[in-house]
């Protein structure tokens, strides 16, 4: 998969939706918004990325020292059209409680 969701943002009275994605780094704005709309049908409105390197490490041992470094990443924030309110991240269902709720009394 080429990209995980990191972060969702519901829409309030004065910002639309927004999630937040790592991405491969040779994926375009382009890329992401074709993605989203091709195959998990979102009405994707804005696309921005930000790179990132990954962070360089360094392990000690009794003879020598050994530097690694983690994979460089993209990050691509989705602002998503007006007719996306809720994200479903976070959403709580009352019938589901009440059950859990009787099966812990029992």
């Amino acid at each position: 998969m080429p990209m995980t969701l990191i972060d969702a943002k519901n829409a309030t009275a004065t910002s639309r939706a927004k999630a937040t994605f790592r991405v491969l780094p040779r994926m375009t704005k382009h890329e992401v918004k074709e993605y989203l709309t091709k195959i998990y049908d979102l009405p994707v409105t804005k696309v921005n990325t930000m790179n990132y390197m990954g962070k360089r490490k360094r392990a000690t041992g009794k003879r020598k020292v050994i530097y690694y470094k983690y994979r460089d990443f993209k990050k691509a924030i989705v602002t998503f059209d007006d007719s996306v309110q809720d994200l479903g991240l976070g959403v709580r269902i009352p019938e589901l409680e009440q059950r859990e709720a009787e099966d812990q009394e029992l």
